[in-house]
């Protein structure tokens, strides 16, 4: 059994084909104020499903004028973190000063309600130590569809981040971030779709959706030399402590 700790499904048709995979728990993931309702209508939708709510990098030029409405969904049923937020200088569809203040606005939110910060980092990690550093990280964290390497992941975990593994760790050249996931304690390691983005192989090029967690799971136990069923367990484990998952 298998919870998918971040994705973006808000169709009930893909929810249950998750389910029939083996999927016990849905984490869905707002990236602005329309997404974020939509997870958070989700979630009161479906006893398995749950939601956070929060303002992507991609979106932070939106901050002024979604703020607030985003702010007071904090408050509804089965919200349980803040993002996805950070910073992405691979395409920065919005300027880095803006991105810096929506994620620290974001990581000060989690801080004050206790609720998890999920990150979002590409092409960033300078920018986002830097912020952690400066403004504290949040009692819990984890750095979603994480892409970094052994040096990263060390980096991270040091400062009390959990670290979430998705369809990637199946890609061919994704060799360094095997690596990372090998040294990533079991107890700091989760699991996700990031659906319907970065299907795994052998789907690339398909819509990804929950049911396709396990092929990220076996990824991750062949890179650890574990087995499935290990992996399956304590990222689901790590999952319900992360999110308060009940």
């Amino acid at each position: 059994m298998w919870i998918d700790s971040h994705c973006h499904t808000e169709d009930d048709d893909a929810l249950q084909r998750g389910r029939a995979g083996g999927v016990t728990h849905f984490v869905v993931v707002g990236t602005d104020l329309e997404t974020s309702t939509k997870a958070v209508e989700t979630a009161a939708r479906h006893a398995d499903v749950f939601a956070t709510v929060g303002l992507h990098p991609h979106d932070a030029k939106q901050l002024d004028d979604e703020w607030e409405q985003i702010v007071a969904l904090v408050d509804s049923p089965k919200v349980v973190g803040i993002g996805e937020a950070g910073f992405d200088l691979f395409y920065e569809h919005s300027p880095v000063a803006e991105q810096s203040v929506a994620f620290e606005r974001q990581i000060r939110l989690a801080q004050e309600r206790d609720l998890p910060l999920v990150i979002h980092a590409r092409d960033a990690w300078h920018e986002t130590f830097e912020m952690l550093e400066s403004v504290g990280v949040p009692r819990r964290t984890v750095f979603h569809c994480f892409t970094g390497g052994i040096a990263e992941a060390r980096r991270a975990l040091s400062l009390g981040c959990s670290l979430s593994y998705s369809g990637i760790v199946t890609f061919k050249n994704a060799e360094d971030l095997r690596a990372a996931a090998a040294v990533t304690p079991a107890d700091r390691l989760l699991c996700e779709t990031d659906a319907p983005f970065l299907s795994p192989v052998p789907l690339r090029g398909k819509p990804n959706e929950p049911a396709f967690i396990a092929l990220v799971g076996a990824a991750l136990a062949e890179a650890r030399g574990e087995t499935v069923e290990a992996v399956a367990e304590y990222t689901s484990k790590n999952a319900i402590a992360m999110f308060g998952l009940s």
